[in-house]
């Protein structure tokens, strides 16, 4: 009988656990690093991989770099064999933590709070701070979405003259994942 009861109580426990995560394996990433008057370069990867613990608000996220698609298939060799070097650098990680998320005020109305972690890419970690976060629960999924600027020199990410004035340095960071319990 003891051993019944643990084991329910086991799998209870196991059970309250597991709801506290939500996760997507179809996360959008986009960036843009364009310069104006000049060919647009942008790339998109709708999937990235992603989790969130409602209890504690640890969230991360996992992008393959060769998943990234450019409009232009020339664009998106270069990326991947020259700036990126995915064969050497498969992987784009973040790991964070949300600010003062509170899983039981998340309503269909979104919420802002911002995130703090560590980006990493290219093999280059960086810490980034502060990057605001909309925040809603509709249905049974949890909507996160926000956007963030890094420099690609902040990941040794060299820019040859040549291409210089038609790609910034500056690059934006757009992100939306829909995120359902596991």
């Amino acid at each position: 009988m003891k051993k019944v009861i643990f084991l329910a109580l086991f799998s209870i426990s196991i059970s309250a656990i597991a709801q506290s995560k939500y996760l997507t394996k179809t996360g959008q990433l986009n960036f843009e690093a364009s310069v104006p008057s000049f060919e647009e370069v942008a790339a998109k990867n709708n999937a990235v991989t992603a989790i969130l613990n409602t209890e504690n608000g640890e969230f991360a996220a996992l992008a393959l770099v060769k998943g990234f698609r450019f409009k232009n298939a020339l664009m998106e060799e270069h990326f991947n064999e020259n700036y990126a070097e995915s064969d050497k650098y498969p992987k784009a990680t973040f790991k964070g933590k949300v600010d003062d998320l509170d899983f039981d005020d998340l309503s269909n109305e979104e919420s802002n709070t911002s995130i703090d972690g560590s980006l990493t890419f290219h093999g280059v970690t960086k810490q980034v701070e502060g990057i605001p976060l909309t925040l809603k629960k509709e249905d049974e999924k949890i909507i996160i979405s926000g956007n963030f600027k890094v420099l690609a020199s902040d990941f040794e990410i060299e820019i040859p003259k040549i291409v210089a004035n038609k790609l910034s340095n500056e690059v934006d960071i757009n992100f939306r994942f829909e995120l359902v319990k596991k």
